[in-house]
């Protein structure tokens, strides 16, 4: 009896796919670096405020740089990724986001840092988190085979999920130990350990096809949208991110002036309350997989969305005391729903699409849910003010709730399962031709 092939094998459906070396490498750079960058979004606003003494809208400002870039050069992004190697690409947006960060405390040091710096920064790592992004999510696939995108994803999203939730607070110690531009140190630093990992990678993708780099980038832009906009599964689904997002950020716009000034809260409960839905997301990267596979990846979805959104509406009735846990459990639960949707959506859109296609459908879907983003901001931000906190908190999370309809409209509801490879709809390839 071969006991070694044996424990092999107990070893490779314990780690699943962690246990191929590539996809290790993979996901180890990718939660360093998503630790980094949830340091980042505390640190980088915090070398605003404290070295700076900007005020709100000038931290504001550096917010929006970092999603501008999405919506000015969002579609000729995924044209370009495209038409070159993913690896590399990724390489290089790494060393320039590691390089933007260090200069903010070489500029502290030598005492000429300035907010226009911090909003050039900002922009820049913005393009460069934009390029890396859409060659990421192309690049999965070329890791691993169809049938191990699902696991493969939760586990990425369900590290994603973890480091937002240490992020922050790893960032306050590392402020108050080595001042506010320490954490942007920290955030170059893992820059560095991703690059390493994916120099590491022994996987080879195929070069771009020569037809590829000959079109016109305006007719690639337009064959990406097409793709996504004829597509009978994909249009839903753009359309329910696009909405989800608006309802996201219009209620996380108030949130805090809600739990300050309404329910009367600290910082250190705030901080507490604002884990449980990054919480909720760890856990769906573990319930994710085994759902799929339970239930199907299309039917699975439907029921969760269907079961987790309409939890969004606890959160407008928190109150002090007892009544927190109404917004620990909306967000807890909200977060599972988001982040299970994000591994499902996420697999299929790499399985389904069309490989030359698939960088400019990453870019397309991106671009048109990013674009809800300020507008949820904007809208949240002046209904609290219109019609106070608490009433404006219900019209957001009023949104949210019953949002996975728009899911199930689509045909997914009719399938136990989302298909795994493209199928051209009869009336959109009519309608492309004419």
């Amino acid at each position: 009896m071969d006991t070694t092939n044996d424990d092999t094998v107990t070893q490779q459906r314990r780690w699943g796919v962690l246990w191929q070396r590539d996809f290790r490498l993979l996901w180890t750079g990718e939660t360093v670096s998503g630790l980094g960058n949830s340091i980042t979004t505390v640190a980088l606003p915090l070398v605003a405020v404290v070295t700076l003494h900007a005020d709100a809208f000038a931290v504001g400002m550096i917010a929006a740089a970092v999603w501008l870039p999405w919506l000015v050069i969002g579609l000729p992004v995924g044209a370009w990724v495209d038409r070159m190697r993913r690896r590399p690409l990724m390489i290089a947006c790494n060393l320039v986001s590691a390089a933007m960060y260090v200069s903010v405390p070489v500029a502290v040091w030598l005492h000429v840092p300035t907010l226009a710096q911090l909003i050039v920064v900002a922009l820049a790592c913005g393009v460069s988190v934009m390029f890396f992004n859409t060659a990421y999510h192309s690049y999965v696939p070329v890791i691993l085979p169809n049938e191990d995108l699902l696991e493969g994803n939760a586990k990425l999203q369900g590290s994603e999920a973890a480091t937002q939730v240490v992020g922050p607070g790893a960032a306050g110690l590392i402020a108050q130990a080595f001042g506010a531009v320490g954490g942007l140190l920290a955030d170059a630093a893992t820059f560095v350990v991703s690059t390493v990992c994916l120099i590491s990678i022994r996987s080879r993708e195929p070069a771009p096809t020569s037809a590829e780099k000959d079109s016109k980038l305006r007719d690639q832009i337009a064959e990406g949208l097409r793709f996504v906009v004829h597509d009978e599964y994909l249009r839903p689904i753009v359309t329910y991110g696009a909405v989800v997002n608006l309802g996201l950020t219009g209620y996380q716009a108030v949130q805090m002036v809600f739990l300050v000034r309404t329910v009367g809260l600290n910082p250190a409960t705030i901080g507490v309350l604002l884990m449980a839905g990054s919480l909720g997301g760890v856990l769906a990267s573990f319930l994710a997989g085994p759902v799929g596979r339970r239930f199907g990846t299309a039917r699975g979805m439907l029921v969760t969305q269907a079961l987790t959104c309409p939890f969004a509406l606890l959160m407008p009735l928190t109150t002090h005391g007892a009544g927190l846990l109404f917004f620990a459990l909306g967000s807890f639960v909200l977060g599972i729903g988001i982040v299970a949707c994000n591994i499902v959506l996420g697999s299929f859109r790499q399985s389904y699409c069309r490989p030359h296609l698939m960088g400019r459908v990453v870019a397309t879907t991106m671009v048109i849910n990013h674009s809800t983003i300020p507008i949820g901001s904007l809208l949240g931000g002046y209904l609290g003010d219109l019609i106070g906190p608490r009433s404006a908190l219900w019209v957001m999370t009023g949104l949210l709730a019953p949002c996975w309809l728009i899911l199930a409209m689509g045909p997914m509801r009719a399938h136990r399962d989302l298909p795994t490879t493209y199928r051209p709809d009869p009336v959109a390839t009519v309608s492309e031709r004419t």
